[in-house]
């Protein structure tokens, strides 16, 4: 397994990028009340047939060339399961794919979130050819990003992986993330 789950985020989103997906919609949602941690991975991707959604839940089974095993998958789905949680996924080809993972949030086993804001700046800066969304919730409080958005308001003249860039849009999400969370 993975020690955070913003590195399972990043292993499937991974995936999203491998099926050509030119939207990746990215959703955490913490809630205190419900005691729930949910994330969600969209895309606009390839998508899979039944058949090969039966096997990606196996870690034997990859469609990448790299590697001869596809851990993303399952190792999410044990994450969330562990905690009593549980992981849907459903695609459709040429339509995309959807997961969600759920999480008892304070259940002793599960992951911490660790750098979310890293992950999205590293999959922004180092993929400019596609959209990503987050959505990052926290007991109702909201935090909307768009790769698209960053990417208007600096024009073509300026390049979105650039150190500045890079550093405002770390700086940025870790800020709004941080802000959606209570105070100790």
């Amino acid at each position: 397994m993975m020690e955070e789950l913003s590195l399972n985020i990043l292993d499937i989103v991974q995936n999203s990028i491998s099926a050509k997906a030119t939207l990746i919609e990215i959703s955490v949602e913490e809630s205190d009340k419900e005691n729930l941690l949910i994330i969600r991975v969209n895309d606009n991707g390839y998508g899979m047939d039944e058949e090969l959604l039966e096997k990606v839940q196996n870690p034997f089974v990859t469609t990448r060339t790299t590697r001869k095993v596809g851990l993303g998958i399952s190792f999410l789905k044990e994450a969330a399961e562990i905690t009593g949680g549980s992981f849907e996924i459903y695609s459709t080809p040429n339509a995309g794919t959807n997961l969600t993972a759920t999480f008892t949030k304070d259940h002793i086993d599960r992951q911490p979130m660790g750098d979310i804001a890293g992950t999205i700046t590293t999959l922004v800066t180092l993929n400019p050819q596609i959209n990503f969304a987050l959505t990052y919730t926290v007991n109702r409080e909201r935090f909307d990003f768009t790769s698209e958005e960053v990417k208007e308001q600096l024009g073509d003249e300026v390049d979105i992986s650039s150190p500045a860039i890079v550093s405002f849009l770390s700086e940025y999400l870790n800020q709004h993330i941080e802000n959606l969370k209570p105070a100790l």
